[in-house]
């Protein structure tokens, strides 16, 4: 196992929030964590529905920059996505497994397409949904011990 894994591809595509893993959040069905984290953004049933019906993650990000924000976003933002990428793992048991096979590995989204929130771009960088995985692999992991 590497001490660490620096961009979510090819074996570790499963960690991307545009991996196809239908997610269950607030009693929507979304096909990918992406499609549920854009939906998250407006507080409307209806339109996140409209979410949930698209069938590309790339799509539905677009949707997610025109979208009338909550009013809470910008202080929920991180709380929802570690929520949803919680319901993942927990409604994917297959994917709970990989992502504890990662062992102690860090997890960084490195990517080359400027997002320096969620990721890095040459190491530089928040890493939010790094450290919301490596955070749940350690909350999946204490589950495991604790049974």
């Amino acid at each position: 196992m590497p001490d660490a894994i620096l961009d979510f591809k090819g074996e570790y595509h499963f960690l991307d929030n545009f991996h196809a893993a239908p997610v269950m959040w607030e009693g929507i069905q979304y096909p990918t964590s992406e499609h549920a984290f854009q939906a998250a953004k407006t507080l409307d049933k209806d339109v996140r529905k409209q979410f949930a019906e698209v069938e590309s993650p790339f799509q539905v990000k677009k949707m997610g920059r025109n979208v009338d924000l909550r009013p809470d976003w910008e202080e929920r933002k991180y709380e929802v996505m570690a929520e949803i990428i919680f319901a993942k793992f927990q409604q994917n048991p297959d994917l709970a497994e990989k992502l504890l096979a990662t062992g102690d590995a860090h997890l960084e989204e490195g990517n080359h397409h400027g997002d320096t929130t969620w990721g890095t771009v040459d190491g530089k960088g928040k890493n939010w949904l790094g450290k919301i995985l490596m955070s749940v692999r350690e909350t999946l992991r204490a589950k495991r011990v604790g049974n």
